[in-house]
């Protein structure tokens, strides 16, 4: 025996609807059609309902509900109306017995939806307390990391030969010749865009000339060194971060301790060399990058051949803006090898805490990189100019 089932004479659903009645004694609201799922969907009259019961009934604790008229009700629409009551009972509800017995199990299970706090001028002072703890806290470990360093380095040159010169040069591999690719291809790029743009600026006056001076200006005091900064903070200062934070995790912290190595020695040291003796590096070499890119995109847009930007560059860009970017960069290196080791000490040995190590650690380089850059260019704003 084979079933068929009849397409062409569809269930009616009732949509649900409401009746209000006003009497002497109050609001009286009866309830007919079906309160279910299938007819809240398929007439989407959830967010109708609650808008209509809103504005219909005042206090529907006070009003009396008839429920006896409704032909199916399940959780959804006992959810419905258990909101609308304001997860409370009516002073008068007409509900039959299997009705009831549905309102009550939804008014077990029902998630209360929180009240929206508001913060007392007592809370958030004590939320500005507690942020200050934590500044002073992140200051407190930046400045013992710092004084720490100090202290290896003094050691570092009293006994060269028992310095990790292993661990520099690896990091030195690491954190720059693995980096060159990276940082040439976004130098070229960045010199292609900027000398585009200029070149349409200038040609509009006739000073088509100038843009060797504000490309090599640009490019040699400024965006090469910092470029290099925030591409080295995203790339190896999260690295760095990662990996002492990893051995946090995997408690090798705790075992360095008691084997009475410092710590400071074998992890900040290395680190912060390697940087200081990379980023000057990569800083010229983004910078070359930079400027060959500017120099074939002023070929191509204005025909400023690369014999005369190599000939107009040193004249009108002094030697004294390369060794300025060259000490910014080596500034930069060590802000950012500090940063990334100060986070990564702190990772608490859990993942959450190293994740937020992580981004944090990369915030608070590019931040001071670009601080430290604004400080150096009101500091030395008559060097080279």
């Amino acid at each position: 025996m084979q079933l068929r089932l009849d397409r062409s004479n569809p269930v009616q659903v009732v949509p649900p609807r409401i009746v209000k009645e006003s009497s002497a004694t109050g609001e009286s609201m009866t309830l007919y059609g079906s309160w279910s799922a299938a007819a809240l969907a398929q007439q989407e009259h959830w967010t109708a309902l609650e808008e209509s019961l809103a504005r219909q009934v005042k206090a529907p604790l006070d009003a009396s509900w008839d429920l006896r008229q409704i032909e199916r009700l399940d959780h959804t629409g006992a959810q419905l109306l258990w909101n609308t009551w304001g997860h409370a009972w009516p002073r008068q509800v007409l509900v039959l017995d299997l009705q009831r017995s549905t309102m009550n199990r939804v008014a077990r299970y029902a998630v209360v939806p929180p009240k929206p706090h508001r913060s007392t001028p007592k809370e958030l002072f004590l939320k500005l307390g507690e942020w200050l703890m934590g500044v002073e806290s992140h200051a407190e470990s930046a400045l013992r990391l710092t004084g720490q360093l100090f202290i290896d380095l003094l050691q570092f040159l009293r006994d060269p030969s028992k310095a990790p010169w292993r661990d520099i040069s690896g990091h030195i591999y690491r954190i720059g010749a693995t980096a060159l690719p990276i940082t040439a291809l976004v130098g070229f790029l960045i010199g292609v865009v900027l000398a585009y743009l200029m070149s349409r600026q200038l040609r509009q006056f006739g000073a088509d000339a100038f843009i060797v001076n504000i490309l090599g200006m640009a490019l040699i005091r400024e965006l090469g060194p910092v470029l290099a900064a925030i591409l080295i903070a995203g790339r190896s200062g999260s690295a760095i971060t990662a990996q002492i934070g990893v051995m946090r995790v995997t408690e090798e912290l705790d075992a360095m301790r008691v084997m009475g190595i410092r710590r400071g020695y074998r992890l900040v040291l290395p680190r912060t060399l390697a940087l200081a003796l990379v980023m000057p590096l990569l800083a010229a070499w983004t910078t070359a990058a930079a400027l060959l890119g500017g120099m074939l995109a002023a070929d191509l847009s204005m025909g400023l051949t690369p014999e005369y930007f190599a000939l107009a560059l040193p004249k009108v860009v002094q030697l004294s803006n390369l060794w300025l970017a060259m000490g910014k960069s080596m500034v930069f290196g060590v802000l950012i090898a500090l940063n990334a080791c100060h986070f990564g000490l702190r990772v608490l040995p859990n993942t959450q805490s190293l994740g937020e190590g992580t981004t944090a650690s990369v915030v608070t380089s590019i931040t001071m990189v670009i601080l430290f850059d604004a400080l150096f260019a009101v500091l030395f704003r008559g060097v080279g100019l």
